[in-house]
């Protein structure tokens, strides 16, 4: 059967990611853009592009009408969502089906199921896989005692942290759960929650995997993505510094168990939470592509975009998991546009310099350059920054030095604090648990990593110019790229 002509519904470096394997396949490319975006780099990574509206994502890509008009009138045969978004919304999976179009992605039911964190609870329960001990709804104190605080409140349709509380004592219990209920209202228009015991000092490790439509189903190893902030990943690694063999093999497959007991088609990712040195639980199943597939691409050898084509084509998975061999290390950290000295906060504006890193076993999926503009109505994800090498500390000295060669003027980013926490002796030593962040960086402020990155970005800025032009002279703000002002299109299109 195989996909002809793909719409990637995203942007961004995830929409340049999939795009490029997309073309290896010979699959042409359809890019959607906001009014904004025009000029974007999925646009010009794409051969052809369809604006679709307004800046405000829910004008424009999160408009599924829109969408689908656009696949249709530019004659594709699938849709991509990428990650975000509309990635795991099973009303758009279905509509994309009903328009006749290949979803990249699993079936609408499977997401219904797998986005209901209750229901995918009992289904795993069902299967054999491990769960947290958990109370659906309003809990009495006696039941809380059974389960034993620490607990957790977390919404039924929740995610990202979203009505999500920890309760250490009886007296937070109700205030907590209703907090938690209302916050799950406004986020989900849900306000069902659930509480479950608390894991003391846990990590957040995944298994990625992948199953065709013919019921072939493998596993691509784990990966650890324990360093969070405010439950969102900053830094995620494969292998896990923590997991003994025995106990991997066992994670591994209860994650195909999981995979098989939700019918699940394409890649998706099943997270467990692990309590060492031993202990391991279900969490949820992503039904979509993982921001972090990087690093279990570095470590595999397996291009996991170009099997999700592959395998929403029709196609059977061309290996079996006795053909699957992890070698090395890989490390990944999201570089974002954002102030860690200002809690965070993000930070938007023209990209005046771009210089990202480049070696052997550097790789940095980004969407930006320079010129680029981080707009306050999207993610300000600017790249995500990868290193592999032979062994851990490998990757990570190469790591370091990737950071403190990236160049970004223009807008604030976290680079800085990410080389303080790759520096840090407990990251060094494999010591990576949920709590990494709030432990140990409560309240950061730039050091020397700070004064380093300065170092390095006047001298650029010396050598080259505000907007990268060459040495000496006065730099226009941005000089003229012709590239940029053809928008969409393909060398040799048409021959």
């Amino acid at each position: 059967m195989g996909i002809k002509k793909l719409l990637v519904a995203n942007r961004g470096e995830i929409a340049v990611r999939v795009i490029k394997s997309a073309r290896e396949l010979g699959i042409k490319c359809v890019a959607v853009h906001s009014d904004i975006d025009r000029r974007a780099r999925h646009v010009l990574a794409a051969g052809e592009a369809r604006e679709i509206g307004e800046a405000s994502p829910l004008k424009s890509y999160l408009d599924m009408g829109k969408i689908i008009a656009a696949a249709k009138a530019a004659g594709c045969d699938a849709v991509h969502p990428g990650y975000g978004f509309l990635s795991e919304n099973p009303k758009f999976a279905a509509m994309v089906a009903e328009a006749g179009l290949i979803f990249v992605g699993p079936k609408a039911e499977t997401i219904t199921l797998m986005g209901d964190k209750l229901a995918s609870k009992e289904a795993m329960h069902k299967a054999g896989v491990p769960i947290v001990p958990f109370v659906e709804g309003a809990v009495t104190a006696k039941e809380a005692e059974k389960l034993g605080y620490p607990l957790m409140i977390k919404a039924v349709a929740g995610g990202g942290g979203k009505g999500m509380r920890m309760v250490t004592g009886p007296e937070q219990l109700k205030p907590a759960m209703e907090a938690a209920a209302r916050e799950a209202q406004k986020a989900f228009g849900d306000d069902r929650v659930f509480v479950e015991k608390c894991i003391v000092k846990p990590r957040h490790i995944e298994f990625q995997v992948l199953a065709d439509s013919h019921g072939n189903v493998v596993h691509l190893f784990e990966r650890e993505c324990s360093i969070q902030r405010r439950h969102q990943k900053v830094v995620e690694e494969a292998p896990s510094a923590a997991l003994a063999p025995k106990v991997r093999n066992a994670m591994a497959a209860a994650a195909v168990k999981a995979a098989k007991a939700a019918n699940y088609v394409n890649a998706g990712t099943v997270e467990f939470i692990f309590e060492e040195p031993d202990r391991f639980y279900f969490l949820e199943m992503n039904t979509r592509l993982q921001v972090e597939h990087p690093v279990t691409e570095m470590t595999t050898g397996i291009d996991v975009v170009r099997e999700q084509l592959l395998i929403a084509g029709g196609e059977k998975l061309g290996f079996g998991q006795e053909d699957l061999v992890r070698r090395g290390h890989a490390i990944e950290c999201r570089v974002y546009a954002e102030n860690p000295e200002n809690n965070f906060l993000p930070s938007a504006g023209k990209i005046h310099l771009f210089r990202e890193p480049s070696g052997p076993n550097i790789r940095n999926d980004s969407g930006f350059g320079s010129g680029d503009e981080i707009s306050t109505y999207y993610d300000p994800l600017i790249s995500k920054l990868v290193t592999y090498g032979a062994s851990r500390e490998e990757a990570r000295l190469r790591m370091l030095a990737a950071l403190k060669e990236y160049v970004v003027l223009g807008v604030s980013t976290n680079i800085p604090f990410l080389i303080a926490l790759v520096s840090h002796p407990e990251f060094t030593a494999g010591k990576t648990y949920t709590d990494f962040i709030p432990k140990y960086f409560p309240d950061w402020k730039p050091g020397r990593e700070k004064l380093d990155l300065a170092l390095a970005c006047a001298e650029f800025s010396r050598a080259h110019g505000p907007a990268g032009n060459a040495r000496g002279g006065a730099a226009k703000e941005r000089s003229y790229n012709p590239w940029a002002e053809l928008g969409p299109f393909e060398i040799g299109a048409g021959l």
